[in-house]
């Protein structure tokens, strides 16, 4: 038998995990600030449109509560972030936060009242 020991899976495995968070954080470190912030904002503009059912399955697709839960933090985000971006990154990014909330309002079978809507607490209220 061989001195040489063959790695199992696990090794392997681990070996890979590491290589790949070792990657993903020299990535992460190369990216500015709010490039990271859009691109966490657009993923919740994204999953909360879904949840509303503006995506190409409504019937299956849409969990209102689940979208007021994306909508309300979307909002609380692009308030937070607003300051630290520049105007045109939160412009574009209250726009689609406008437009989630009024999908939310005409998806509704009882519509909040106004300013009672996600995230409405952080925007204000949504017409």
């Amino acid at each position: 038998m061989s001195d040489q020991q063959v790695p199992d899976s696990t090794t392997v495995d681990q070996d890979s995990y590491e290589e790949s968070v070792a990657d993903a954080t020299r990535d992460i470190a190369d990216v500015a600030a709010v490039e990271v912030i859009t691109t966490a904002a657009v993923h919740l503009l994204s999953a909360a449109a879904v949840k509303c059912g503006l995506a190409d399955d409504p019937e299956n697709q849409t969990d209102l509560a689940e979208a007021r839960k994306l909508i309300t933090s979307l909002a609380g985000l692009i308030t937070a972030a607003a300051p630290e971006i520049s105007d045109s990154h939160a412009r574009s990014l209250r726009d689609g936060l406008r437009s989630v909330q009024l999908a939310f309002r005409e998806a509704s079978p009882i519509p909040d009242a106004v300013g009672q809507g996600p995230g409405e607490k952080w925007t204000g209220p949504v017409y």
